[in-house]
Order: structure tokens, then C-alpha cells, then sequence
């Protein structure tokens, strides 16, 4: 199990820009009725065939060059379906992948959220070329930063840029 949930979300992100997504979206969201917490990664990369999408669930498979073992996908899908929850992975050649996990918010091995402030944060200004789309409604929370929106507000001053560094800084204090 990872340390946290910014965890996994880091990792999985980090997977889609490998797979060479431009656009990438992460929805985070507590269902106030229930204790259902959900989180959607999903990106335009390259995609994977249907046996390539069952094998990455496997901890002793990896896609990445001189790797024998991927532990990101197992691992989320190990802690979803420990804490009660579910995990789907959809994705095709060339149409990019989805990963859809649940967890049930009560049960005690779930890892504690972490600090998805950081890792929005770090996301955005290390990959000023990828459009992310955050969304994160969590416990009256309700956050959502779209950078493509952000980057044709800056026109042409790019999301990595010291002064807009800064102002994500803050921002990103003021709303999560």
C-alpha cells in the first residue's frame, strides 16, 4: 500500500504522461450521502490493448524498459478493493486509459488523503505542456482548476513561469 492517496494519484499521473497524454484528468469526490470515496484519472495517451490492460494489474508486469515490475496500478487497485472498494481500468490503442477507483472513506486500513495541494502543485509546473483538469469535492470542499482555461488566460506566458508559479502557489492555499 502507498503512504497516501496523493500518492497513488501521482503515480498514475505520472503513467499518462509516459503514455505521452496531453490532456489529463483527476476527479477526487466524497459522496456526502455515503462513505463512497472515488477517483477518476483519466488521459488521451497512446492507450493499451485489452491484454496489456490486464496484464499492468499485475505487480510482476511493467510496460516501462528494463523494469520487470510495476507496483502503481496494483497497488491502487490492491487498496481500493482492501478498503471495501472497486477498481476498473478501460483503455484502447491510441484512444488513452481510464482508472476508476472507490474506496469506503470508514475503513481503516484507507491511507489518509495526503497533501493533493502538493501534488496538483507539483503536476502542473512540472509538465507545463499537458492540459490537467482537477477535480476535488471532498468533505465541502469543491475544487476544480482546468490549466488549458489557465494557460489561454496567460496567452503564451507559460503554467511553469515564476510569476504564475507563484500565483498557483497561492491559489492553490487559498482553495484546498
Amino acid at each position: 500500500m502507498m503512504e497516501d492517496i496523493s500518492s497513488h494519484i501521482m503515480d498514475i499521473v505520472m503513467n499518462s504522461v509516459t503514455a505521452e497524454a496531453k490532456h489529463i484528468s483527476v476527479v477526487i469526490e466524497k459522496d456526502p450521502r455515503t462513505s463512497i470515496l472515488g477517483l477518476t484519472i483519466a488521459d488521451d495517451g497512446v492507450g493499451m490493448d485489452s491484454e496489456t490492460a490486464q496484464k499492468v494489474q499485475d505487480p510482476f508486469f511493467s510496460t516501462k524498459t528494463g523494469r520487470k515490475v510495476g507496483l502503481g496500478i496494483p497497488l491502487l487497485k490492491g487498496t481500493a478493493e482492501t478498503t471495501g472498494g472497486s477498481f476498473e481500468l478501460t483503455s484502447a490503442r491510441g484512444a488513452g486509459t481510464t482508472i476508476r477507483a472507490t474506496f469506503d472513506s470508514r475503513h481503516p486500513d484507507l491511507p489518509p488523503m495526503g497533501n493533493v495541494r502538493d501534488t496538483f502543485f507539483v503536476l502542473i509546473v512540472s509538465h507545463p505542456d499537458v492540459d490537467f483538469n482537477f477535480h476535488y469535492f471532498v468533505d465541502g470542499k469543491n475544487f476544480t482548476l482546468d490549466t488549458g482555461e489557465l494557460k489561454r488566460e496567460l496567452d503564451g506566458v507559460p503554467v511553469n513561469h515564476p510569476e504564475v508559479i507563484s500565483f498557483l502557489s497561492k491559489y492553490l492555499d487559498e482553495h484546498l
